[in-house]
């Protein structure tokens, strides 16, 4: 009786986990329509974890749930990306700020640091998905020495979406050589507890990420993809 117990929650976290990489990588394209008992059977399980996986998806605006029509996979929309990069823009922004009056020493920062470091290898080697890895890396350390746990929850609900429109963008903007040298700045200023620059150049950073991505989804127009 315990194992059926918990051998639930195992299923809809693999469940979870199975469809989002299916979403990113493509496999469930962007508008396309699928029955619960279909993506059941593509993993092999029961539909009751497909369908808690389903709901926890929705609440994080990959997919939509339709009564008797099984889900639709969202696309990337571009307003979308330009609200969320708005409000991402300014509450990393108050992180980086936050983070600046910390007093953090070099041991504190090392996580920060070497995702520079990593993001300069992979720029070097024209590497964009080892990139990206090190891109969030370096946002994600970032919210978390700013040290405000609703400003590290919000983003992460949004995390998923900016994830996916980089993925759909990633091989087909500029080589980003200019973001690394703005997270260097940050990084710098946040060293050297300059809080109002550490702000301020982490918001025209994110300022200039949005622009590039809304304005790839729109001339490709791979929002309604």
């Amino acid at each position: 009786m315990k194992a059926t117990q918990n051998s639930s929650p195992s299923n809809a976290q693999r469940a979870v986990h199975a469809l989002r990489n299916m979403i990113f990588s493509g496999e469930l394209s962007a508008g396309s329509d699928h029955l619960e008992s279909e993506l059941a059977e593509r993993l092999g399980m029961s539909r009751t974890p497909i369908r808690e996986a389903a709901l926890t998806l929705e609440s994080q605006g990959l997919l939509e749930l339709r009564p008797r029509k099984g889900v639709r996979i969202l696309p990337v929309s571009a307003d979308d990306m330009r609200e969320i990069y708005d409000v991402l823009t300014e509450l990393e922004s108050l992180a980086a700020e936050r983070a600046a009056q910390m007093g953090y020493g070099q041991k504190d920062l090392r996580d920060l640091g070497q995702a520079i470091v990593d993001m300069d290898k992979a720029i070097a080697k024209q590497d964009l998905e080892a990139w990206a890895a090190a891109d969030e890396r370096f946002h994600r350390e970032l919210v978390r020495l700013g040290g405000n746990s609703r400003v590290k929850a919000i983003v992460a609900m949004m995390s998923d979406q900016v994830r996916r429109a980089r993925t759909t963008t990633l091989f087909i903007r500029p080589l980003p050589t200019k973001s690394n040298e703005d997270h260097r700045a940050v990084f710098q200023a946040i060293r050297d507890g300059d809080a109002d620059l550490a702000r301020q150049r982490h918001h025209k950073h994110r300022q200039q990420a949005r622009d590039i991505l809304v304005g790839l989804l729109e001339k490709h127009k791979l929002s309604g993809l």
